[in-house]
């Protein structure tokens, strides 16, 4: 032992306890690290030092894509009698396949007199119909005038799990909203332009760090011609964020989509 230590101070190691087994002696035997190679273990880590990664059932759809597409499906009923009706969204990946299924659940009278901004249920659903996000939207203001009680969305993955939410945030000149965790956390900010019409282009929400001075993605309202956008409400967005997003934070996107085509791009013909 003392002729241990004695080699162990000359290394500038410290001495250690009788009966605790030098960490060298733990290493493999077949150890090296000539240069600057990168060490590796020699044996896998247990399970309990690896990382363990759990995705909210339904939404391991989300881990690999970098753009969401959003299809509104046309309301035959609303577009002739210029009524609104609930609104059935289609969600598909770049190559066009649907991957899930959202309908508006609210009430007749809530359409009628609140129009876009009405409380309202939407319920999104797999291929298989098993329900994987709920999305919440109480009845709140759409004013600058009115900066205490602006919209927000509840995100649920799966129903009754909340996983984060979209809050619209007060500003004089444009459009601003956050995308929040679970404990209303601030993570992620985005700015639309200042004008939404998007009467002949495309209109985008450019998706921000906090501080504003990073783009990492975008929202866009894709622009689907006069005649479309005139006579129909229905509505085609495109989501464009890093593949390696946290499926939660895509998931409020997409809430994010149907809290935009209320606000800014919901119309019928009874209010031309």
């Amino acid at each position: 032992m003392a002729s241990k230590d004695a080699q162990n101070q000359r290394r500038g190691l410290p001495s250690f306890l009788p009966g605790v087994p030098d960490p060298d002696e733990s290493l493999p035997a077949s150890y090296s690290n000539p240069g600057n190679q990168a060490w590796q273990l020699s044996r896998p880590l247990p399970r309990s030092f690896l990382p363990t990664v759990s995705l909210p059932p339904g939404l391991e759809y989300l881990s690999q894509l970098d753009l969401i597409i959003i299809h509104q499906q046309v309301e035959l009923l609303g577009m002739i009698l210029g009524t609104e009706t609930s609104n059935k969204y289609e969600i598909k990946n770049s190559l066009g396949q649907r991957i899930y299924f959202a309908v508006e659940e609210s009430i007749c009278f809530n359409r009628t007199f609140c129009s876009t901004l009405r409380s309202c249920t939407l319920r999104i659903t797999d291929n298989s119909g098993r329900e994987v996000i709920t999305v919440n939207r109480p009845l709140r203001c759409n004013s600058c005038w009115c900066p205490c009680y602006l919209q927000e969305l509840e995100i649920q993955a799966p129903p009754g799990t909340i996983v984060g939410y979209v809050a619209q945030k007060w500003d004089p000149f444009l459009p601003k909203f956050t995308i929040q965790n679970a404990n209303k956390e601030d993570i992620l900010k985005i700015v639309g332009p200042c004008a939404t019409c998007g009467c002949f282009g495309d209109v985008n929400f450019e998706v921000k760090t906090i501080n504003e001075k990073l783009t990492i993605g975008k929202i866009s309202k894709y622009w689907s011609g006069f005649v479309n956008d005139v006579f129909t409400n229905a509505d085609n967005f495109g989501i464009h964020v890093p593949a390696d997003l946290d499926v939660t934070v895509k998931a409020a996107m997409i809430g994010a989509c149907f809290l935009f085509d209320f606000m800014f791009f919901e119309h019928s013909l009874a209010g031309l």
